[in-house]
């Protein structure tokens, strides 16, 4: 089994990934500011920041998962912060995904990232960041880094928390949608296809995207 370090492993994302994870026997290790609700039998928890945290966690981790959202402390050093967590992991040797936004997807082949577009004024900034640290690995992530950056379908998060159906489809970075033209993934779902990709890795240094 193997070691995985969750960073906002007590939010929506972070939080049904630890879930997952643990109940497949993995040695779980959840980050957060603040310590868990419910927590989860079997999972340690870690309170502190990245900064403070991380490089006494990372050196010992199989794969580490970033979850984190660009919002409240971390609004505008979210770039900074996983340019950290991705430097240690190239050291530690260590696996690296990072969950980004639906926005950093495209529409179609060849066309502009969703981000690059009209984006709601309540969400653009969310949305900048998340792609700037999409960016950030393509850009600067060293050639021994194992990193994969995942994008959640557009219908995704605790307000459209949905069921658990066992089923996912996992795309390139051009955003996948049903017949009925939804994009939209459970959290459990999502984490499925999380874990899967952490058990039998298939995707590496590239970017994809999961919905239903």
């Amino acid at each position: 089994m193997a070691m995985i370090v969750v960073f906002g492993g007590t939010g929506y994302t972070g939080g049904n990934i630890v879930r997952e994870a643990a109940s497949r026997g993995h040695h779980v290790i959840s980050v957060s500011r603040s310590n868990p609700t419910m927590p989860i039998e079997g999972v340690t928890y870690e309170t502190g920041t990245v900064e403070d945290v991380a490089p006494r966690l990372i050196p010992g981790a199989d794969v580490v998962v970033a979850t984190l959202s660009p919002r409240g402390d971390t609004a505008g050093q979210l770039v900074d912060i996983y340019r950290e967590l991705a430097r240690l992991c190239a050291e530690a040797g260590a696996r690296y995904l990072q969950i980004g936004g639906f926005s950093s997807l495209r529409p179609a082949p060849g066309a502009p990232r969703f981000v690059e577009g009209e984006i709601p004024e309540q969400f653009r900034d969310e949305a900048l960041e998340g792609e700037a640290t999409r960016a950030m690995l393509v850009d600067e992530a060293t050639s021994d880094l194992d990193w994969l950056f995942i994008s959640p379908a557009g219908s995704y998060g605790a307000w459209a928390a949905g069921e658990r159906t066992g089923e996912y489809r996992v795309g390139g970075e051009v955003a996948l949608f049903d017949d009925a033209g939804d994009s939209a993934i459970s959290g459990a779902d999502f984490a499925l296809a999380v874990l899967d990709e952490i058990d039998t890795p298939a995707h590496h240094r590239t970017h994809i995207g999961i919905a239903n």
